[in-house]
C-alpha cells in the first residue's frame, strides 16, 4: 500500500517533531522570541491542534525562524521517521522577509519520504519538492502517480502544477484520515482554485463512469473493491469542494453515482460496489450538504440491500440534515416536481399532481405531509384499485415512492427554516413570494409560519400567510400586530425572515399565540410558543459560562442521540479509561461561533447508564482560531437558540421525568428535587398553551392552573400534574402517583384536541389530566391502590 491510513500513522502524524525541539541551558524551551514557533511546533506535550493553534498566533515569523523549522523536520524525520511537512510550509507562508533557502533540507525531506514503504501527506511533499527543485518534483510526481488510478494519478499532477502557494493551500485539506476535518476554511480557499475545480468534475465523472460499467457487466464485479482507499480520499475531496461550490451538474452525477456504489449488478447480491466510498459520499453531505444529495441518499437508502446499511445512513443523514439547516443558501431549494396549485373553497390549497391510470386516477396532494390517493369518476377510493395493482405496479411504486420524495423534502425544508434562526437569515421578498409562499410543495409549510418583511431600514413588518382571509387579521390587536394577513407593499429586493420572539415585544407574542390558536394554526416548528432563553444574573456574574441546566443526572444513552439528533457532536463517554469526562458541541452562524455542553459519565443504574451535566461556554471565531467568549458579548439570538437545545436535552432525558424511579442515593435525592422544581423555559411555554387550550376542553371546569401545577379534580381526589416532569402530586398531603404511560401519549376524546406545537410532555400532560378528571371510572389497580391509600 502506497500510502498508510493505519491508526498508528495518524497517531505518528498527531506528533510529527515530538523530541526534535530545541532548548535553553534550563530545558525550559527558548528564550529568544525568534525561536519560539519551531519550539512550539515540536513541543511533544502539545497536540496536533494545539501546534495549529499556535501556528495561528504566530502571525509572522523571521527567514531564520523558517530556516529552523525546517532544521527540526529534518531531525525529526531522522529520529522518529516521520514529520509534519505542513508546519514547515506554514512557516514560509508567515516569513516576514526573503525566504531563506532551504532547498537542501526540502530535497532532504523528499528524499527521505520516498525511501518509505508508504508516503504520508502527497499534497505538502509535492509543495515541499518544488521547493527542492524541478529534478526533485518529478521523481515526487512519479512515486506518486505510480500504481495508484487515474483519478489519484490526476490529483497529483494538477497539484504538481500548481505554484507552492496553491500547493500549500491544497495540502492542508489532506487529514490522517477520513474521518479528521482539515483545519477551517480549508475547503474554501481550495474552492477557488481553478485547476483543482476541473479536476473535481474529471475525477467525479470517472468514478460515475466506473460504477456504470459495473452495473452493465463490463467491468467484473468485487464486492467493495470498485474503488481504492486512495480514490475515495482523493473523490472525498474532489465531493467537498463540488459541493461547497454547489456545482449545477451534481444533481445529475448522484442519481449515477450513488446507485453505482450502493447497488450490485445482480439482485441477488446483497453486497455492495464500494460501501466506504458511499459513506464518504454521506459525510462529505454532512460537512456541505445540499438538499439534491440528502434526497438521493435516501432514494438510494430505501434500495440498497446490505441489511446493516441503512441503519448507519439513517444515524448518517441526522448529520447531514442538521447540516443543511444551518447552509441556508441552499437548503431552501426545492424541486416543483410537476406539481401545481389548486384552488379550493375560496382558498389556495397545497400542491397537487394527479395520473391517470386506466380509468382511475392517482392523486398525490401536499397538505401538512404529502399523501396518495386514489379517485375513479372524481370520487375517492379508499385503497389502490386491484386493477391498477395488477396492471401498473411500476407507477405505484413511483408514486409511493414520490410521497416518500416530497416528505423528505418537507422535512429538510422545516429543519432549515428553523435553524435559519442561528444564522438570522434573510431573504429577498420577491423570492420569498415565488420560491416559497406560493411554491406548491413549501405553501402550506411556509405560510403556516410568522415573518417579518422590512418596510424601512430597521422597520419589520409581522405577517402569516396563513392569515389570508379578510377578517384574518382582525383577530390580532391592532396595536400588537396590525398587518398579520396583508403583506405590505415592499420593493421586490426587501429583506424578509422568520419571526422570532426575542425580537417581539410580549404584547405582540401574546397576539400571535392567541391568533394561531384560536384558527387552529398549527405550526411546522415552535415558533410563536418558542422558549425565549435570556441571560440571567447570575450568568452576568460567571461571565464566561452558564450553570443554568448543570448538576442535572440524566440517562446518558438518550441523551447522546438526541445530541445526534439536534446536529451536535461528542464522543461517546463510558466506564473505561478517559471516557467520563466529554463535552458536546454545535457551530452556529455559518461557523463563526461554538457553543459547548459539558458533561460527565456518572453510575450504571441496572443497565442504564447516568450522566451529570455541567456548563455551557462559547467560542468565537478569530483569525481561524476559537477563542472562549463572555456570554454578555454572544448575540442574544444564539444565546437563546443553544440554550433551547440544552433544556432539551436535560428536561427530555432527565431522571425527573421518570415516574417510576426507584433507586436510591444521590440519585433519589435528585429525582425528589427536580421532578416538582421550578419551571425552565420549556414547562414555561408550554404552561403558556395550556392557557390556551384548556377553556376548549371537556374537563375545562375541573382543571386549574397553579403555579408550577396544573391542578385536576377528579371524583376521588384532586392532583397536581407537574408541568415539567408531568409527575403527579395528591392532595392534601401531596403523596406521590405513579402513573407509567404505555406508550406514545394519547388524550381520551382528544382527536379534536387542537395542539398548536409538537410536544410529548405537553401530549402526556393532557392525557394524564383525561384519566384523573374521570378517576372514578380508573380500572388498573397499581393505580387505584395509590389513589384509595390516601382518600
Amino acid at each position: 500500500m502506497l500510502y498508510d491510513d493505519s491508526a498508528e500513522a495518524a497517531r505518528r502524524r498527531n506528533d510529527p517533531l515530538d523530541g526534535a525541539r530545541a532548548t535553553d541551558a534550563h530545558g525550559a524551551g527558548p528564550a529568544d522570541p525568534e525561536a519560539r514557533l519551531p519550539h512550539a511546533l515540536t513541543d511533544p506535550d502539545l497536540t496536533a491542534e494545539d501546534r495549529t493553534a499556535v501556528g495561528e498566533r504566530q502571525r509572522s515569523s523571521t527567514p531564520d525562524a523558517c530556516r529552523r523549522v525546517f532544521d527540526a523536520l529534518v531531525e525529526k524525520c531522522g529520529t522518529h521517521g516521520w514529520a509534519d511537512l505542513t508546519l514547515g510550509l506554514s512557516a514560509l507562508e508567515r516569513c516576514t522577509g526573503p525566504l531563506p533557502d532551504v532547498t537542501e533540507q526540502a530535497r532532504e525531506l523528499v528524499e527521505f519520504s520516498l525511501r518509505k514503504e508508504t508516503v504520508p501527506q502527497p499534497h505538502a511533499l509535492l509543495a515541499v519538492a518544488r521547493i527542492a527543485g524541478a529534478v526533485t518534483l518529478r521523481a515526487a510526481v512519479r512515486r506518486l502517480s505510480h500504481d495508484v488510478g487515474p483519478i489519484v494519478a490526476d490529483e497529483m499532477a494538477v497539484i504538481a502544477g500548481l505554484p507552492r502557494a496553491e500547493q500549500t493551500l491544497l495540502s492542508r485539506a489532506e487529514r490522517d484520515d477520513r474521518f479528521t476535518p482539515p483545519p477551517p476554511d480549508t475547503w474554501r480557499r481550495a474552492a477557488d482554485n481553478p485547476a483543482y475545480v476541473a479536476f473535481t468534475r474529471r475525477a467525479l465523472e470517472t468514478a460515475a463512469d466506473r460504477t456504470d460499467a459495473i452495473a452493465a457487466g463490463e467491468t467484473p464485479y468485487q464486492a467493495d473493491k470498485a474503488f481504492t482507499d486512495r480514490e475515495i480520499t482523493s473523490l472525498g475531496r474532489a465531493l467537498r469542494v463540488a459541493l461547497l461550490r454547489d456545482e449545477p451538474w451534481l444533481p445529475e452525477l448522484f442519481d449515477r453515482l450513488l446507485p453505482g456504489v450502493a447497488l450490485a449488478p445482480t439482485a441477488a447480491a446483497k453486497t455492495l460496489p464500494s460501501q466506504a466510498l458511499l459513506y464518504e459520499v454521506v459525510r462529505a453531505g454532512q460537512d456541505f450538504p445540499t438538499p439534491e444529495l440528502a434526497t438521493a441518499i435516501r432514494t438510494v437508502r430505501r434500495s440498497v440491500r446490505h441489511a446493516g446499511v441503512p441503519k448507519q445512513l439513517d444515524k448518517m443523514l441526522k448529520k447531514v440534515d442538521a447540516a443543511l439547516a444551518e447552509r441556508t443558501d441552499v437548503a431552501l431549494r426545492l424541486p416543483r416536481l410537476d406539481f401545481v396549485t389548486v384552488a379550493a373553497d375560496g382558498s389556495t390549497a397545497g400542491g397537487v399532481l394527479r395520473r391517470t391510470a386506466g380509468d382511475h386516477e392517482a392523486v398525490v396532494t401536499v397538505a401538512e405531509t404529502a399523501t396518495l390517493t386514489w379517485e375513479k369518476d372524481g370520487r375517492p377510493l379508499r385503497s389502490v384499485p386491484a386493477a391498477v395493482r395488477r396492471e401498473q405496479p411500476a407507477l405505484v411504486k413511483e408514486l409511493r415512492d414520490l410521497v416518500k420524495r416530497v416528505n423528505a423534502h418537507l422535512a429538510t425544508l422545516t429543519r432549515a427554516l428553523e435553524g435559519g434562526f442561528t444564522v438570522d437569515a434573510t431573504h429577498p421578498y420577491r423570492w420569498w413570494r415565488t420560491e416559497l409562499v406560493e411554491h406548491p410543495l413549501a405553501r402550506t409549510l411556509v405560510r403556516r409560519l410568522i415573518w417579518e418583511i422590512e418596510v424601512a431600514p430597521g422597520e419589520w413588518r409581522a405577517v402569516l400567510p396563513e392569515a389570508d382571509q379578510p377578517d384574518a387579521a382582525e383577530a390580532l390587536d391592532a396595536a400588537d400586530a396590525p398587518d398579520a394577513a396583508d403583506a405590505p407593499d415592499v420593493a421586490d429586493a426587501a429583506r424578509v425572515r422568520l419571526w422570532h420572539p426575542l425580537r417581539s415585544d410580549p404584547g405582540s407574542v401574546r397576539a400571535w399565540r392567541d391568533l394561531l390558536t384560536e384558527r387552529r394554526v398549527r405550526q411546522p416548528f415552535k415558533q410563536a410558543f418558542r422558549e425565549v432563553y435570556r441571560l440571567t444574573p447570575a450568568e452576568e456574574q460567571t461571565r464566561v459560562y452558564s450553570n443554568r441546566f448543570a448538576a442535572h443526572l440524566v440517562h446518558y444513552r438518550r441523551m447522546f442521540a438526541l445530541f445526534r439528533a439536534r446536529g451536535w457532536k461528542s464522543n461517546l463517554l463510558g466506564p473505561w479509561d478517559g471516557g467520563d469526562d466529554a463535552h458536546a458541541e454545535r457551530t452556529l452562524a455559518a461557523g463563526e461561533w461554538r457553543v459547548r455542553f459539558f458533561h460527565t459519565w456518572a453510575d450504571w443504574s441496572g443497565d442504564d447508564e447516568l450522566a451529570s451535566t455541567d456548563q455551557v461556554r462559547f467560542h468565537r471565531r478569530v483569525d481561524g482560531a476559537w477563542r472562549e467568549a463572555p456570554l454578555a458579548e454572544v448575540p442574544p439570538l444564539l444565546v437563546s437558540e443553544a440554550m433551547r437545545d440544552v433544556d432539551l436535552f436535560v428536561g427530555v432525558t432527565s431522571i425527573a421525568a421518570d415516574p417510576d424511579w426507584t433507586d436510591g442515593g444521590p440519585g433519589r435525592t435528585y429525582w425528589e428535587r427536580a421532578s416538582f422544581a421550578e419551571l425552565t423555559e420549556s414547562a414555561e411555554a408550554r404552561r403558556d398553551a395550556l392557557e390556551r387550550i384548556l377553556p376548549r376542553l371537556k374537563i375545562a371546569d375541573r382543571c386549574t392552573l397553579a403555579g408550577r401545577f396544573l391542578v385536576v379534580r377528579g371524583d376521588l381526589r384532586t392532583y397536581k400534574i407537574h408541568l415539567g416532569s408531568a409527575n403527579i402530586l395528591m392532595e392534601p398531603d401531596d403523596s406521590y402517583l405513579c402513573v407509567v404511560p404505555a406508550g406514545r401519549p394519547a388524550t381520551r376524546g382528544s382527536d379534536q384536541l387542537f395542539l398548536p406545537f409538537e410536544d410529548d410532555r405537553l401530549s402526556l400532560i393532557l392525557s394524564k389530566a383525561f384519566l384523573l378528571a374521570a378517576d372514578a371510572g380508573i380500572t388498573d389497580r397499581s393505580i387505584l391502590t395509590q389513589i384509595e391509600r390516601g382518600a
